[in-house]
């Protein structure tokens, strides 16, 4: 079954920043999609194992787009 977490990434401020998340985060093994709105700066992540959310957080944390929960 696979876990959906919608969180705010303040860093996001153009199209360029929500690229790199979706590209970054979508090449993790067990995420399905991903999904960034430069206007909320929200970041929407479906993912299955073998991801984990502290694993994904540790990915956006290293591209500098940390999650504020």
């Amino acid at each position: 079954m696979s876990i959906t977490k919608t969180f705010v990434s303040p860093n996001i401020s153009c199209g360029h920043c929500t690229h790199t998340i979706e590209m970054e985060v979508g090449e993790m093994a067990g995420v399905i999609s991903v999904n960034a709105e430069i206007e909320s700066k929200e970041v929407t992540v479906v993912y299955d194992s073998p991801a984990t959310w502290e694993g994904i957080k540790e990915t956006l944390v290293e591209i500098n787009f940390p999650a504020k929960e």
